[in-house]
């Protein structure tokens, strides 16, 4: 697999994309909204783009550069990826709206038929975004909401986290061993 644009917005849940970034690495070109930074640094304990960049090896791509490679339809991108999703990117990626690298990265995507992946995290939705939910969905977009799953007994809050980046690495498809999957054999 080559290239994925990893976009962190403002939503909460900063730590399902720099999980998500951690296990993509090099891979990665991120796109942090300038709301995405605010809220990684105050959830992840004061973490910036920069550093995450460092750790992993990704790309950092600046949100205001609609020229950069991320948006380009003729780059080599093979999935664009917004974790976590605001309300906000939801509501313009479904009016069209490209007026930043990270809605112009995911219009592109869905424009050349790349793999499109959102992972909302509000609650409750407004009817809005449910709206737009659906709307996204009907044009191929691919929408995880970070909602762990609790029948593989997590543990941990990385257990949460992982459970959701499992399933979008699942929808990558990458092979990962995030976490425990149903058999069918658990409640015999």
């Amino acid at each position: 697999m080559g290239e994925v644009v990893l976009v962190i917005s403002g939503a909460s849940g900063a730590a399902y994309g720099v999980r998500l970034a951690e296990i993509l690495g090099k891979d990665v070109r991120l796109v942090v909204t300038d709301s995405g930074r605010l809220t990684m640094t105050h959830e992840c304990d004061g973490l910036t783009p920069e550093a995450l960049v460092e750790k992993t090896g990704a790309i950092l791509e600046n949100n205001k550069d609609i020229g950069a490679k991320s948006a380009s339809g003729s780059a080599p991108i093979d999935a664009v990826i917004i974790c976590p999703c605001s309300g906000t990117t939801i509501g313009k990626l479904a009016a069209g709206i490209g007026d930043n690298l990270a809605t112009r990265s995911a219009i592109v995507a869905m424009k050349e038929r790349r793999k499109l992946i959102i992972v909302p995290r509000e609650a409750p939705y407004a009817t809005v975004h449910l709206e737009n939910m659906a709307k996204l969905s009907g044009w191929g977009v691919t929408v995880i909401p970070a909602s762990p799953g609790f029948y593989n007994l997590p543990k941990t809050m990385d257990d949460l986290i992982d459970f959701v980046v499992s399933r979008i690495l699942d929808h990558l498809d990458r092979e990962n061993n995030l976490t425990k999957r149903w058999t069918g054999d658990e409640l015999k």
